[in-house]
């Protein structure tokens, strides 16, 4: 028996450039897969392609055979941290500045050709030349990356919304210079007489450059906001990577030598201090602290660790000093890890292609079409090719897309200025969809449901002769000198209550333990009740039954002991958002059913779901168990929302079939998000849910009337009947229409009465 193995493959990583629709990633797709061995996914919405190639092929081969296609590719530069950067937006973008350029200059330009055109008594005497001039720059510079993608496409057999915009913007330029030169539009004095009348015409007194200049203008301008979004979007793994630590403090023979944290090799020793991050994963040699992993697991409570223990790296010493060595390096590490992961479920997403493209793959070939059978059928009529001409020509400008270039880009804008304004960021067209699909929706704990900070929560005296209030207040004065995120909570509830807490003498930190100080002549002793036997306090039954029922409620419980006696105890806890369950109610009355995923244990977790009103529970995962969940909900054939704010959410959230980042949260979950909610609050989700929706079905109305108004003005352009005010006038109605219909999303308010959403249109960043 022969046993066959599997031939051994590389991964090839491509950064794919001059894409402008999905249907050019699915384009490059199906020339690389065309190689003997090649396996390739395109991501529109990344700009890369992953390749699956035989062990040893070239990657000069695939970028060659992207290049064959008239895109360009080249294999991504190391990834490199820049702290000066803003988040999210790296370096400068030539494509971006470029379409930036274009867009002001055709406004410039393209304005006045508009007014001019459309207004009789702005019609100066040799005002059409005046127009020719402006309009000239617009269609042949502004418009250039429409030209050429159409002759892209137009090599490959295919037509998208760039060759309707390149064929019409074209042919109302090229019909104008003939009107102008050869035709009675150029004379002296010449107007468009607005009417309302519709004549035959042979089209020689007709110019459109305001078409010409004006589609130009407001495709550009959707291009444009669509391209800044999805470079923004792009940016997790810079997030990813900001997070680690920038140098590292490694002990040398010679001592301590602060070095770039790329100097650090596998098992050198280094020094990690209280507040600093932890440069690299490794194992604790010296040393005892409390270590803030949150951003990294989810734990909202600090892990206590000691020698043997192993650390992540990112993660934050909230303790004592540490010395840790180093086991896993550079990509190995779980902070990196986790960037692949993020990158992953990003390329593995749908790629979603737009309505207007959908629509325009069968609309653009179908109007050429027309438009030829319209010259046939004239001159099989016997009609000179002048009328002929004009009645095809009429047909490709009544037909350019003035409106449907408004359709998209003027909804988006409206709806995600207006959710900016209820603390809601859209980042793009492709996310609209997702909502009217989703009905599951995943709610990360800490962080999301839960504030993510240590509060106290429960103050309570065994001792008679002691009050709570001063229980607490000889307890918060010794954990104030104290940076743990425990005694940070428990200080900061005694400064609510009491304002100046009194000063502690001989204070020390016991790393693990607790903390001990000298109070008002007491030595208070604040912590586990191992610290507490040290100094020979005793706790009975009562106190320590006390503090196990405390942490089975999902709290911390630490005791309190002076003067040879246990006095009391004092619990924290992560709190839940007094928000959230209302957030939830509406989640259900949006028909999605919400599941909540955390990294922290079964009974915290479900504590936390039964306040809130969720049924379903997933706990105790690791963040790529997070993405596996995800992974699992989608096979289900459920479509996924994620709601979360850590690093520990990021792929999670990229994942999902639709992410939204608290804003509250890290730069990396926002990145790769889908929705970020600025204002923190769970119940933004619930109307970013709704606002993008409705936004979808404004964009949809818009594209059908858009359309509507195509195909009720074609049949009259085919029959000469084209009044050039008249078009003017209706392509005019049609652009104002959609505006109008996308102007109602201002209207857009909060479900929530009474919140702040609601009561103000201020933005809430």
């Amino acid at each position: 028996m022969t046993t066959l193995h599997p031939a051994p493959t590389d991964r090839v990583e491509l950064e794919i450039g001059g894409m402008t629709c999905a249907s050019c990633a699915n384009r490059i797709e199906r020339k690389l897969n065309k190689l003997e061995g090649v396996t390739a996914s395109v991501n529109y919405a990344t700009e890369k392609a992953h390749v699956e190639v035989p062990a040893g092929t070239d990657p000069a081969t695939l970028i060659a055979e992207v290049e064959k296609t008239g895109y360009t590719a080249a294999l991504p530069a190391p990834p490199e941290p820049d702290p000066a950067a803003p988040s999210g937006e790296g370096r400068d973008d030539p494509e971006l500045r470029s379409l930036r350029q274009r867009l002001i200059g055709s406004v410039i330009l393209g304005v006045p050709v508009i007014l001019i055109s459309m207004i009789p008594a702005l019609q100066f005497t040799y005002w059409q030349w005046a127009a020719l001039a402006l309009a000239g720059p617009v269609v042949v510079w502004a418009a250039w990356p429409f030209h050429r993608a159409a002759g892209l496409n137009l090599r490959h057999g295919a037509a998208t919304m760039d060759t309707l915009i390149s064929v019409g913007v074209s042919a109302a330029f090229l019909w104008s210079l003939w009107a102008l030169f050869f035709g009675t539009a150029g004379e002296p004095g010449m107007i468009h007489p607005f009417t309302l009348a519709i004549a035959p015409s042979d089209g020689s007194a007709n110019i459109y450059l305001e078409v010409a200049a004006g589609v130009t203008m407001f495709v550009l301008a959707g291009r444009y906001f669509e391209k800044r979004a999805k470079r923004r979007a792009g940016a997790a793994m810079r997030a990813l990577l900001d997070m680690g630590a920038k140098d590292v403090a490694v002990r040398r023979s010679a001592g301590e030598v602060r070095v770039p944290i790329g100097d650090l090799r596998v098992g050198d020793d280094f020094v990690v201090r209280p507040g600093e991050k932890i440069a690299t994963d490794g194992v604790i040699v010296e040393g005892r602290s409390a270590v803030d992993a949150s951003m990294l697991t989810g734990e909202s409570v600090p892990v206590e660790v000691t020698v043997g223990d192993t650390v992540v790296g990112a993660t934050v010493n909230a303790g004592g000093r540490l010395v840790v060595r180093a086991t896993r390096i550079g990509a190995d590490t779980q902070l990196a890890q986790m960037a692949r992961l993020v990158e992953e479920a990003q390329s593995g997403k749908a790629e979603v292609q737009r309505l207007a493209d959908r629509i325009s793959g069968v609309f653009v070939p179908v109007v050429i079409a027309i438009a030829v059978g319209v010259l046939g059928a004239w001159l099989g009529a016997g009609f000179g090719p002048e009328a002929a001409f004009t009645a095809a020509v009429a047909v490709l400008i009544i037909a350019c897309p003035c409106a449907l270039g408004l359709a998209t880009p003027t909804a988006l804008l409206v709806g995600t200025g207006r959710g900016a304004q209820l603390g809601i960021l859209i980042k793009g067209p492709e996310v609209l969809e997702q909502t009217r699909r989703v009905d599951t929706i995943v709610l990360d704990k800490t962080g999301t449901v839960t504030s993510g900070r240590m509060t106290l929560t429960g103050v309570v005296a065994y001792d008679p002769a002691v009050s709570e209030g001063e229980l607490l207040r000889l307890a918060g004065a010794v954990e104030d000198a104290s940076e743990h995120p425990i005694a940070r909570a428990i200080a900061s509830g005694a400064r609510e209550r009491f304002g100046d807490l009194p000063v502690v003498e001989s204070f020390q930190n016991l790393e693990g333990r607790g903390v001990q100080g000298v109070v008002d002549g007491h030595l208070v002793v604040v912590g586990r009740a191992s610290l507490l036997a040290e100094w020979a306090v005793p706790v009975d039954e009562t106190l320590a039954a006390a503090v196990r029922e405390a942490e089975g409620g999902g709290a911390t419980a630490v005791i309190v002991g002076w003067d040879g006696a246990a006095r009391g105890i004092l619990t924290v806890s992560d709190q839940v958002k007094p928000t959230s369950a209302e957030a939830v109610a509406a989640f259900r009355r949006l028909g999605l059913t919400p599941v909540l995923l955390t990294g922290d244990n079964e009974t915290v977790a479900r504590r936390v779901a039964a306040e809130v009103g969720i049924d379903e529970v997933i706990a105790e995962v690791l963040p790529a168990e997070k993405v596996e969940v995800v992974k699992r909900l989608q096979d289900e054939g459920r479509v996924v929302a994620m709601v979360g704010d850590g690093v520990n959410d990021a792929a999670a959230l990229a994942q999902a079939d639709l992410g939204l980042a608290m804003g509250t949260g890290t730069d990396v979950a926002i990145e790769a998000s889908d929705l970020t909610l600025v204002s923190g609050g769970l119940r933004a989700a619930a109307d970013a849910i709704r606002l993008s929706r409705r936004t979808l079905g404004v964009i949809k109305g818009n594209l059908f009337w858009a359309f509507a108004y195509n195909v009720a003005a074609i049949p009259l352009a085919a029959l000469g009947l084209l009044n050039p005010m008249l078009a003017g006038a209706a392509m005019a109605f049609s652009s104002v229409f959609v505006v109008s219909n996308s102007l109602r999303l201002r209207g857009f308010r909060s479900a929530f009465r009474g919140s702040r959403h609601q009561q103000s249109g201020k933005d809430l960043s």
